[in-house]
């Protein structure tokens, strides 16, 4: 909730929640797909670099990993590149535990659930299918929606006017998210399903950090219902 003018408390009705990393299990197959994109180049990038940038989408984290030069001459073929590795691990993706009960447990409250990623269509398609998001979900989000993804909060911003939602929450699972939810004016609530450490994501600017989408969920409901 939030203060309004005339001290009147503005309810949350948008919960936000980013996928890749939060929701599916692909944080570490993004990271690697990355660098062998880069090697392609003959970029050699440390893989836990490439992984403290995951959840930035692509537009943004080919200049922050390799620099603006890099992105100007080879941005859109290392997309390119990386899109056919990662393409290649898609069938190894899985839905983390407890998704589907966590979304059911949102529309219960009450509030609109939008699934906020940044994912190329077709990859958005396949996440979708892991855990039932069309029918779970109000409204989701892809690359397409957007000409900037995050940190820049045009994504989420995206998201809330799918539903027309007025005040909303951030839920994720890296730093870019919390960066994102901060320009956009948004709590947020985070979750180490992305690999990311509790103080990593605090500094950034979640309010709360869970271990698990169950230990998530428990909170979150909790909060809504305040």
């Amino acid at each position: 909730m939030s203060r309004v003018p005339g001290g009147m408390v503005e309810r949350i009705d948008t919960v936000v929640l980013d996928v890749d990393g939060t929701l599916v299990d692909t944080n570490y197959q993004h990271a690697l797909s990355w660098y062998r994109a880069f090697l392609r180049f003959d970029v050699v990038l440390p893989v836990w670099r490439l992984h403290r940038a995951i959840g930035m989408g692509g537009d943004q984290i080919v200049p922050a990993v390799a620099g603006s030069r890099f992105e100007q001459e080879h941005g859109d073929d290392v997309r390119a590149a990386w899109a056919e590795e990662f393409e290649a691990q898609l069938p190894e993706i899985r839905a983390f535990d407890g998704v589907r009960d966590l979304l059911t447990a949102l529309r219960g409250t009450g509030v609109r659930v939008v699934l906020a990623s940044s994912g190329a269509p077709e990859h958005v398609d396949v996440y979708l299918d892991l855990f039932d998001g069309r029918d779970l979900a109000d409204a989701w989000t892809t690359s397409k929606d957007v000409d900037r993804t995050k940190p820049e909060p045009d994504l989420l911003h995206a998201a809330v006017e799918r539903v027309d939602g007025r005040r909303a929450m951030m839920v994720g699972d890296s730093v870019w998210d919390f960066v994102a939810a901060g320009r956009a004016g948004w709590p947020g609530l985070g979750v180490r399903t992305g690999g990311f450490s509790a103080g990593e994501l605090r500094e950034a600017g979640a309010r709360e950090v869970y271990d698990s989408l169950p230990e998530l969920q428990e909170g979150l409901v909790r909060e809504l219902r305040g």
